[in-house]
């Protein structure tokens, strides 16, 4: 069975806003990809994503952005590529909601690992990823916190 993962959390903003926190690159770069962020997630574009505590741009294909609701994004797999073989993809799918309340649950899910541990061991680093970006989103839309600095490092 190939890996897959889905994390959720509630931000204490509206639907539109919290999107808008992932697909503008700005503002992306001030508390996710803080090595930069270049180009805004829209439908058919690939953009380029640093993260100052893994240096090395990552191309990032986005298959999918309907706003508010949902951004589908596919990119390189962090599992060892064998020689002869191109790298697997996985595919990042965000789904965003609006509560009763006010808030917005925003749900991500990846699938795309191979079946063995080394695309086990990936998963469980990318549900780690995701986890934190909620985390973050939600410290800086919130509080204006940027809860990944020096986190990895």
């Amino acid at each position: 069975m190939h890996p897959q993962f889905s994390v959720f959390a509630h931000i204490g903003r509206p639907v539109e806003q919290v999107y808008e926190a992932v697909a503008d690159p700005a503002q992306l770069s001030r508390y996710f990809t803080t090595g930069g962020a270049r180009g805004r997630l829209e439908t058919g574009t690939t953009v380029h994503w640093d993260f100052a505590d893994f240096p090395g741009e990552f191309p990032v294909e986005v298959v999918e952005a309907t706003p508010p609701q949902r951004i589908v994004l596919r990119w390189d797999s962090n599992e060892p590529v064998k020689e002869g073989e191109s790298a697997r993809r996985t595919t990042v799918t965000f789904d965003f909601t609006a509560t009763d309340d006010g808030r917005t649950r925003v749900e991500i899910g990846e699938i795309g690992w191979g079946d063995g541990d080394e695309g086990l061991r990936a998963s469980y680093g990318n549900c780690m990823g995701w986890s934190q970006m909620l985390c973050a989103l939600k410290a800086w839309l919130e509080h204006d916190i940027n809860l990944r600095e020096g986190m990895y490092v």
